[in-house]
């Protein structure tokens, strides 16, 4: 596809952010930087990757084109703690430490205008309760989160106020389909006995007060929600802080899925207890894949149905990353694990390749879907910052090592705007029968007998104690370390076997006697 987009890759170290060209690189395999550095203590993209905001140490806050990498606007914002831009870059939202009661701290800023769109009273934030407004990924919803109600504005006029609101008493998390944004699932905790539950509402001005879909259960202190792509099916993972059975120390952990119908409402049937360390949606939104069970986790692959459709066996791995296209999943285990990485093909059913990354705190596909970048970053790990890109099948492309190293990520593209991943994989298939078909002809007119090398074992651990043990052993009775005699010790050897034989001699000398 001509028209396809160049990849590119944002890169923050300690001396700020810079922008480099994405793989594949020039001659050299080195990027090239597309800006000069940009001192700044975070930044993001939007989710359409038009626009990113970095936030400088004085506590301005920038939006940039990501086109030009020129900045549009800057926001002076006092005492800002935390700053979020919208999926299509439209607003900038901020949250101020309030000192009064009253003080609208939550404030949403238009990007082009720079005025204020919107204000708010919020708090504290936390995890579950930030950005305080939630859009959709198109923009066409926006949404937050209040006592006892959701409540809906209009993302092109805010000056409208509340446009609607689902009513549920003691909600406490929520969460905004994906285009199309036609539903939202609430999660209300349990209180004095009465079970905890998931439920689902539609959206819009005539949203009905009951739930098209609900799931009730015991013994939940949290939840995700995961929506596939379609707003169909909702996955969710319900956390309970305690393990009723003792087998974990980290509580226990149950995968549900609903259907916005309410056609189906249960249990993901896993095939191994413990608990579930990912699941991710395909970008299709017809499968899901789930790594769970204690370690070594089980991988399985299910449709909307939640019926299995591959298994892909069993490993140290706690994370996984479906590609762009759909087709590639990448089963990984990092974290605390060692870095192993198994790269297939969903399609066709089979495994492209294998490798490491270890030490590894992120992980991303490109938005074409042909490269897997991992980091090293700060303040997770200390040491051994870095970066690698994998191609699509595991080998290695690129690597480089920073002294301090804090953010990499992908400028965000529509996948839809590159060559299907299918075309790459059905030249590579055929480029290696091409090479068998030709090794099999060589081989027909010249065979060749393969010497098999000797593989020496490697030699067993000796602690430090032990070598020092042998070191006096070897001066004690004149062998070294490694079994060998030392002269004086084979001449003393030749002397005890010649008067052992002198012995044996006189000894049947005097038998026959």
């Amino acid at each position: 596809m001509s028209s396809s987009p160049s990849l590119e890759i944002l890169v923050r170290d300690a001396e700020g952010f810079i922008v480099w060209n994405g793989p594949p690189f020039s001659s050299n395999g080195q990027p090239t930087p597309k800006n000069e550095r940009v001192s700044c203590s975070s930044t993001k993209f939007s989710l359409d990757g038009s626009k990113f905001m970095a936030v400088k140490s004085d506590g301005t806050i920038s939006i940039y084109d990501s086109a030009s990498l020129r900045e549009m606007r800057s926001f002076a914002v006092a005492n800002v703690t935390a700053a979020e831009i919208s999926p299509c870059g439209t607003y900038l939202q901020t949250f101020q430490k309030p000192t009064t009661p009253q003080e609208k701290n939550v404030s949403l800023w238009n990007t082009d205008t720079g005025d204020l769109a919107h204000g708010l009273y919020q708090k504290s934030i936390t995890k579950t309760t930030w950005p305080s407004i939630r859009f959709s990924p198109d923009e066409s919803s926006a949404c937050r989160l209040a006592t006892n109600e959701v409540q809906f504005f209009d993302p092109k006029d805010f000056s409208k106020g509340i446009t609607s609101r689902i009513r549920v008493p003691g909600v406490a998390a929520f969460e905004l389909s994906k285009t199309p944004a036609s539903h939202v699932a609430v999660f209300v905790p349990e209180v004095k006995g009465s079970p905890g539950s998931v439920q689902i509402f539609g959206c819009g001005k005539d949203a009905e007060s009951q739930p098209s879909a609900r799931r009730s259960f015991f013994r939940c202190s949290s939840v995700q929600f995961s929506w596939n792509h379609g707003s169909t099916g909702l996955l969710v993972v319900v956390q309970s802080d305690v393990d009723k059975t003792n087998k974990s120390y980290y509580g226990e952990t149950k995968l549900h899925y609903l259907t916005v119908d309410g056609t189906h409402e249960g249990l993901v049937p896993l095939r191994k207890e413990g608990p579930v360390h990912d699941v991710q949606w395909s970008f299709s939104g017809s499968e899901f894949a789930v790594v769970y069970g204690f370690m070594p986790a089980c991988v399985t692959i299910f449709d909307k149905k939640c019926k299995p459709l591959m298994e892909l066996g069993e490993g140290p791995y706690n994370t996984l990353r479906w590609n762009p296209k759909g087709r590639i999943l990448c089963v990984a285990g990092f974290g605390n694990l060692p870095g192993d990485m198994t790269f297939w093909d969903v399609v066709s059913k089979k495994q492209l390749g294998s490798n490491k990354a270890e030490w590894s705190v992120t992980s991303e596909w490109s938005p074409d879907g042909r490269y897997f970048l991992t980091a090293s970053t700060a303040p997770r790990r200390q040491i051994d910052n870095g970066i690698k890109i994998f191609n699509y099948d595991g080998k290695r492309y690129f690597k480089k090592m920073f002294e301090r190293l804090y953010q990499v990520e992908w400028k965000p593209e529509s996948p839809d705007r590159f060559d299907e991943i299918s075309e790459l994989l059905r030249s590579v298939e055929s480029l290696k029968l091409e090479e068998g078909k030709s090794q099999g002809q060589g081989s027909s007119q010249k065979k060749l007998v393969a010497s098999i090398p000797t593989i020496q074992r490697p030699a067993a651990y000796r602690p430090p104690h032990a070598k020092q043990a042998a070191a006096i052993q070897a001066e004690l009775l004149g062998v070294n370390p490694e079994g060998e005699m030392s002269k004086n010790a084979l001449r003393n050897k030749k002397k005890r076997e010649k008067k052992k034989a002198a012995e044996a001699a006189a000894a049947s000398g005097s038998n026959n006697a």
